[in-house]
């Protein structure tokens, strides 16, 4: 592993040859299916690379640090009369674009649940948000992160509609199980049943395999039209501006009856495939794979640091964080911050304490205790926020809180003024770490619990991504005594200062100091 202390620039191309690149895809497949499933894949995958190729490449360096990114829905600002998209890019034109340099759009395609990750049809653009046209032209304005949902399908969708109907080339879209198999080893994020039972146009019920609900069904890549079906996604959202694409659940991707079905090494594979088959097609586009995992199995994604991940969530970060804070000790913050490694010059991390999701509570194993946990645990249901779980063979655990971080921060009885400092205070530590900063539009606005959304949805979720009327939000940041303007306009300053300093550039040296445990210190420098 490569120390932080080296200061140097992220380049994004090996040096293969077109040659030898598609000779590791032909090797890989071959890995992954039999011979002629695997020769047939080849020449279909060689054959969207030509269609999807770029000849005019520029490979310069991946980041700067400059480079900060923003994570929000479509519609987490909306203004009556006007496209959510729109509204985006106006806010962010308005008030961001001197200090964001990438907006990470949740997924803004048809869906029929999730909040947008049960997607209905993965190359159009969900009309109630806008159209193709409101995403270039985000686009035009900075750099963009699509999802790339993999892991499952709408039961909606018309995909599983023609798999229900047997049609050729989807008859193995889905996973199906005997209900009476054992797979009480399988880890999943959730707590729900695994298999889902539907009929068939033949009348025949089958059971799918459904890892995060019975409207997403899961599929199947031991089908080689899956895995080509999703590699055209892939380059088309390449194709329609998309600099970093991120692999959604991509730790479950591959079913293997009496394991966990999670990290398995035909994953590994396919996250390798999928960066080869950006540099076959000559395409500039930085790989992020999502695992909410411990820390060991997470880094284990940048692959050899050449050949996987350019970027990984840095998930213990969000847990470690707020447990640093309540407990007003930075001990154990300071000595996993020591830790921290990049596999290459070719990979860093995605820094962030707040995500649409949940504060992920798997990182935090290994480094507190479970009583701690509790503790957390504890302290989030006092603030009004929930507890999600999942099950891990047969038992149920805690897997996130759900709560705005504003929240999480926050003591019974704080003010205004002492509620923006204690999170401010937090939002610095992703800011100074090695690694590109990812900021939650609701962080960014200091948005409180929104209570009301769970009632609504009955979703945990729901609790940190309430949808801001536009103009309600300027009325409360011109204020200056509001909590939202105490916070806003503070983060700014420090995304501001940050993007100044060339020490701040992701992969600049860097040393963690053992002050004080009340202190977290980092000290980031680099050449003149």
């Amino acid at each position: 592993m490569a120390d932080l202390t080296k200061q140097r620039d992220l380049k994004k191309y090996s040096s293969l040859s077109q040659s030898e690149i598609r000779e590791k895809i032909r090797e890989i497949l071959t890995e992954l299916y039999s011979r002629t499933d695997a020769e047939t894949a080849f020449e279909k995958i060689i054959q969207l690379s030509e269609k999807y190729k770029k000849t005019n490449n520029n490979t310069g360096a991946l980041f700067s640090e400059k480079d900060i990114l923003l994570i929000t829905y479509g519609d987490s600002i909306f203004k009556y009369g006007e496209k959510p998209l729109k509204t985006l890019l106006h806010f962010y034109n308005d008030k961001l674009k001197q200090v964001v340099s990438f907006i990470h759009i949740l997924p803004f395609f048809p869906f029929s649940s999730d909040d947008g990750f049960s997607i209905i049809d993965y190359k159009e653009v969900n009309p109630q948000l806008g159209s193709w046209r409101d995403i270039e032209n985000l686009g035009k304005n900075t750099k963009l992160m699509f999802d790339l949902v993999l892991n499952h399908i709408s039961a909606k969708s018309t995909w599983f509609k023609k798999y229900l109907a047997g049609e050729k080339e989807f008859e193995h879209l889905a996973i199906e199980m005997d209900p009476d198999e054992d797979l009480s080893m399988v880890a999943r994020p959730r707590a729900l049943p695994l298999l889902t039972p539907f009929i068939k146009k033949d009348g025949s019920k089958v059971f799918l395999w459904t890892t995060f609900s019975e409207d997403q069904i899961d599929l199947n890549y031991k089908s080689i039209n899956v895995l080509i079906k999703m590699i055209d996604v892939f380059l088309f959202y390449i194709q329609k501006g998309a600099s970093m694409v991120r692999l959604d659940a991509i730790a479950y991707l591959w079913k293997e009856k009496g394991t966990a079905c999670i990290h398995q090494r035909q994953v590994h594979l396919l996250v390798k495939l999928f960066r080869l088959i950006t540099e076959a097609a000559q395409r500039e586009c930085i790989i992020l794979t999502e695992t909410n995992v411990p820390h060991k199995q997470n880094i284990s994604y940048f692959g050899s640091g050449h050949d996987e991940a350019h970027i990984i969530y840095n998930f213990t970060l969000p847990p470690l964080t707020l447990y640093t804070l309540l407990k007003q000790d930075s001990t154990i913050l300071t000595k996993w911050a020591h830790t921290l490694k990049f596999s290459s010059d070719e990979t860093t991390f995605l820094n962030f304490t707040a995500s649409h999701d949940g504060i992920g509570l798997l990182p935090l194993k290994g480094y507190i205790n479970d009583n701690e946990i509790e503790q957390l645990i504890e302290h989030v249901r006092e603030n009004h926020g929930r507890v999600s779980y999942k099950t891990e063979g047969r038992k149920k655990i805690p897997y996130e809180l759900n709560i705005s971080y504003v929240d999480a921060v926050a003591q019974q009885n704080d003010s205004d003024e002492t509620i923006a400092k204690k999170f401010l205070a937090s939002q610095s530590i992703p800011l100074v770490l090695p690694g590109i900063p990812a900021v939650y539009i609701h962080s960014l606005l200091g948005s409180r619990n929104y209570e009301q959304g769970v009632e609504l949805t009955g979703r945990a979720r729901s609790i940190n991504r309430e949808k801001l009327n536009l103009e309600q939000i300027e009325s409360e940041l011109s204020s200056e005594i509001s909590l939202r303007s105490r916070i806003f306009h503070s983060y700014i300053k420090m995304l501001s200062v940050r993007g100044m300093q060339p020490a701040f550039h992701p992969n600049s040296e860097c040393e963690i100091l053992d002050l004080n445990t009340r202190i977290f210190s980092v000290k980031r420098s680099c050449e003149s």
